[in-house]
């Protein structure tokens, strides 16, 4: 394949599905990009309401999930279910040949329960292989994967998996094929300097200006841990990476560009 073919990785997050107009109106400007594209979503706060109706309390460790055996059904039910068939359908509408996955589904990401010695995040899993050859092959049919956040071991268990790292995992891996575009769409306009202020966007962040400006904690906590994917996807051959509202997508927005 031709190393220049473009490929768009775009995962939106919670606060994006919660929102039916934002969804909407994402879901039209994402069917627009051109060439092949991949939708990774999250869905943790539909997850929580869902899990408090049936009475399962969402217990968390410094913002990440613990996942026990009913919290993993309710994550299953609502990411590989209602969110991803939603989204499917509505993409569907919109003349964008999508498909809905888990990781499981032709075994197209398998990963291994979470070691931790000092937390034990339950059915939690960290990704250790993705299934290339079938997710080019769905790519060349121009199929548009829509990939929720669970995956599996292999062995018959379906573990929760961040979403965040899925993303940048299948970025990774599909720029040995194609030039990656990786965008990650939640409800800010990108990184931020202050965190009160929704203005104060920092609309190019090398890894030495974010090194610097993590050591001061300027950098809100729960960013963290994306702009750590970000980085491990440039050093890895993800050409291009940007952080901000649904509205980047098509351009209109002021962003965050993520720079070496």
């Amino acid at each position: 394949m031709n190393k220049k073919t473009q490929l768009t990785v775009v995962k939106i997050g919670g606060n994006v599905i919660d929102d039916a107009d934002v969804l909407e109106r994402f879901l039209s400007d994402f069917s627009k990009i051109e060439g092949a594209k991949i939708l990774v979503h999250g869905g943790g706060k539909l997850a929580t309401r869902t899990a408090e109706s049936l009475g399962i309390t969402a217990v968390f460790h410094e913002g990440r999930r613990i996942t026990d055996a009913p919290m993993l059904e309710v994550a299953v039910m609502t990411y590989a279910g209602w969110i991803n068939k939603n989204i499917t359908g509505k993409l569907q509408s919109l003349s964008s040949n999508a498909m809905g996955f888990t990781g499981a589904d032709g075994n197209l990401i398998r990963s291994e329960k979470r070691k931790n010695a000092a937390i034990d995040f339950g059915f939690v899993g960290d990704i250790i292989a993705v299934n290339d050859e079938l997710l080019n092959a769905l790519l060349m049919q121009h199929v548009v994967p829509v990939f929720c956040a669970i995956t599996h071991n292999g062995a018959g268990q379906l573990l929760n998996t961040n979403a965040d790292t899925i993303a940048s995992t299948l970025a990774v891996t599909c720029s040995k094929f194609y030039e990656v575009k990786l965008l990650y769409c939640f409800e800010k306009k990108g990184v931020l300097l202050d965190v009160n202020n929704g203005d104060s966007v920092i609309k190019t962040l090398t890894f030495d200006t974010y090194q610097t400006l993590r050591k001061k904690g300027a950098i809100h906590a729960g960013m963290l841990p994306k702009l750590e994917n970000c980085f491990n996807a440039l050093n890895q051959g993800v050409s291009q990476i940007g952080i901000g509202n649904p509205a980047m997508i098509n351009g209109n927005e002021t962003y965050t560009l993520i720079t070496p």
